[in-house]
């Protein structure tokens, strides 16, 4: 089936690239339904020509597109809107306006939430011991102290005159906007300054939307395997995790369904699952959020390390398809700068956003203003852009060198999963393996590699490594592979059997 090429309003004058606007024009088209799903597109080569344009820059948002599952093309066939992109998912949400608030249909805070708003006004540890495959550590060796030390010192030095209050609760001003801006431009959110709260962690974060949003008993569905530190934020909070499983596409809103077909929210890590590595796939992300609109449900999106994608452009963020307001957006500088910064956020929906300040307030009063404004500046000179890159770069080389040191050392015995996101590599072991066992053994050799059924709820499956790779050196790494293959060797020989 063959379609005319649709508008793609193209502006030379705005700051956008014009890949980004071409995948923004055939993005629109398809959701709306104007490209339905099995529809032929024009060759890069004739839209190029169509629109006076490289065929690169055409390329570039084409490629974009079938990263994302929007387009998919078949040799010989030429290039398509998504087969999977049904018209049952694209019509539940064509045409459909933003709506937020009072008038909306998102339903208000829960009544925990509401009370701990009421009670505000308006408004990993430390830094451990080098050790290779630790997850979730980035390369603070790679990290600019120097220049970041400028940028602090300057607000430092102004804290008595501008800084030396409390602060806003939501965090400051300039930093909420700086947030906004960067995640506007790289994550495709749709958000504002007044949608972001800066916390302290992702663990602050977690424990505030459970919460507001969320009531004691009530059911979330929770990726199995998913990140247990957020599984216990939501426990502690009275929240009943309920275990969904993952495959290749993600979470599958199928399980969910039947499991828990009541259940108040979703926890998903969808653009790199943790621990496994996947993506949520985009047919997998609108039946999410067509059940979160029918159930009257809460999205939880936790994005925690995906500016570093390996091929391509970082994927789009859930909630910049989310018509209804019902998606949290985390995000945290953890990953992207230093653990010990401490500074985080999330993105709220309008109906929720207010709540989320006041009962931030009521729990911790104010923000490290001098530091937050510091970062604020950091991003608006583009440092923090330009370091993005650099780690993009060095993080890629020491990916690498993860996976062709398993290929050659363990081929046998692990099996890398594919990525092409975030800061760690899952592994599965041969099925007579238990990676409990083998995570304990490479503990004692000195290395952190974490057993993939330690993050499941349930016991099923394939056992497995999660090798963390962007906060070891070259050399570290080729050294813990070599442990590895140690504590492998030292079960293989008649001990520990799963």
């Amino acid at each position: 089936m063959r379609t005319t090429t649709p508008l793609i309003p193209l502006d030379r004058r705005e700051g956008t690239p014009l890949h980004r606007q071409i995948y923004r024009g055939l993005r629109e088209a398809i959701l709306s339904g104007r490209l339905a799903s099995g529809c032929s597109v024009p060759s890069t080569r004739a839209l190029a020509a169509e629109l006076g344009l490289s065929r690169n820059t055409v390329q570039a948002a084409y490629d974009q597109l079938v990263a994302e599952g929007y387009l998919e093309g078949r040799v010989g066939a030429g290039t398509r809107v998504a087969l999977a992109l049904s018209a049952k998912l694209l019509g539940a949400r064509r045409e459909r306006p933003v709506r937020s608030g009072p008038g909306g249909t998102a339903p208000s805070a829960s009544r925990r939430g509401a009370s701990l708003s009421d009670a505000g006004a308006p408004g990993e540890q430390d830094i451990p011991t080098a050790r290779a495959f630790r997850p979730g550590l980035p390369a603070i060796d790679a990290f600019p102290f120097g220049i970041w030390a400028r940028y602090v010192a300057r607000r430092v030095r102004d804290a008595g005159r501008l800084h030396a209050g409390y602060g806003d609760p939501a965090g400051e001003p300039a930093l909420r906007e700086a947030i906004a801006a960067h995640l506007r431009a790289t994550r495709g959110l749709r958000c504002e300054a007044l949608h972001v709260i800066v916390t302290e962690s992702t663990q602050h974060t977690l424990d505030l939307v459970a919460r507001v949003v969320l009531d004691e008993g009530d059911d979330l569905w929770f990726e199995d395997p998913g990140y247990p530190r957020a599984r216990a934020a939501f426990a502690a909070a009275g929240v009943r995790p309920v275990a969904v499983p993952v495959d290749a596409e993600g979470i599958e809103v199928a399980q969910g369904r039947r499991r828990a077909p009541h259940a108040r929210g979703v926890y998903v890590t969808p653009s790199h699952q943790y621990p496994t590595g996947g993506a949520l796939g985009l047919a997998r992300r609108l039946e999410l959020l067509a059940w979160a609109r029918e159930a009257g449900a809460w999205v939880v999106e936790d994005d925690y390390d995906s500016e570093f994608r390996f091929a391509g452009h970082p994927l789009a963020a859930l909630q910049g398809l989310d018509d209804d307001g019902r998606v949290l957006y985390l995000g945290t500088f953890s990953k992207v700068m230093y653990p010990s910064l401490r500074v985080a956020y999330l993105v709220a929906p309008s109906s929720l956003a207010a709540a989320l300040a006041r009962a931030r307030s009521a729990t911790a009063r104010g923000c490290a203003a001098p530091i937050q404004a510091a970062l604020a500046d950091f991003m608006r000179d583009g440092a923090f852009a330009a370091h993005v890159r650099r780690m993009r770069a060095l993080y890629a080389e020491r990916r690498g060198v993860l996976l062709e040191e398993l290929h050659e050392r363990l081929a046998g015995a692990l099996e890398p999963q594919a990525s092409d996101t975030g800061l760690h590599v899952a592994a599965l072991l041969t099925p007579e393996l238990d990676d409990r066992a083998v995570s304990r053994r490479a503990a004692e050799l000195g290395v952190d590699a974490p057993a993939l059924s330690a993050y499941r709820l349930e016991r099923r499956g394939r056992g497995g490594l999660v090798l963390g790779f962007a906060g070891s050196t070259a050399a570290e790494i080729r050294e813990g592979v070599r442990s590895l293959g140690k504590a492998v060797a030292s079960l293989t020989g008649g001990g520990s059997k799963r």
